[in-house]
């Protein structure tokens, strides 16, 4: 489980970027983390364009059409700015395999370092793997990244309080819920709530086996989210 730094390794203006994380065992098999590639593409616009319904309440407002959202050039165009961001150290975006299959993306983003130290985590699934504890184990090995080699602090993650979901994720992962942050997003055409859940390092000093400890111990690690 531990992680392994990717070609050239990762540096003081990066750290902890490059990096493959995992795996770790769910129902739907063994979970990884590693950096994006191009041959994404094909598979990310798929699984999207097939789970609209699911994603689109969530997703940041746009004028372009679900389809338009999701072609080649846009894939390419998000690789691209993801790319350059973790290359300046301003995120750590990840896909998330089972079995080498792309399910999803996990994406440590906002890094700031000083006195703040802090990021957000956010992440998407395949419907395909629902409830088999996928987005559960890639949120898992992306935060113990973050508070680990990445040297970050403070982790958060801003979730809509009918994304249940998503909040089911965190909470089997020991986040604390510390308030509603009003008309914080622009989703779906419109400024919504969110609720803001956040775990610091202090809270974890074992990582990734501390992480995984707490899913079992709310019931979990063995096949739900």
């Amino acid at each position: 489980m531990a992680p392994t730094a990717g070609p050239g390794g990762s540096s003081s203006r990066h750290p902890g970027w490059p990096a493959r994380l995992g795996p770790v065992q769910c129902a739907a098999g063994p979970v990884e983390l590693r950096p994006l590639r191009r041959s994404d593409g094909r598979a990310w616009r798929a699984l999207r364009l097939r789970d609209r319904a699911l994603i689109e309440p969530f997703d940041a407002s746009s004028d372009l059409s679900w389809a338009d959202r999701h072609s080649g050039a846009l894939w390419r165009s998000h690789r691209f700015l993801l790319a350059g961001g973790a290359r300046r150290g301003e995120v750590v975006p990840f896909a998330i395999t089972v079995g080498d299959r792309f399910v999803g993306q996990v994406t440590l983003g906002g890094i700031q370092r000083g006195a703040l130290r802090s990021g957000w985590v956010g992440y998407w699934v395949d419907s395909a793997v629902h409830r088999q504890g996928v987005a559960t184990a890639a949120v898992a090995l992306a935060v113990a990244h973050a508070l680990g080699p990445v040297g970050l602090h403070r982790i958060e993650a801003t979730i809509a309080p009918d994304n249940l979901a998503s909040q089911a994720v965190v909470r089997h992962l020991g986040f604390r819920e510390e308030g509603l942050l009003e008309r914080y997003l622009d989703i779906a055409g419109a400024w919504r709530d969110h609720l803001l859940f956040a775990v610091t390092a202090e809270e974890l000093p074992h990582g990734l086996e501390q992480l995984l400890a707490r899913w079992r111990d709310t019931g979990g690690g063995t096949g739900r989210r």
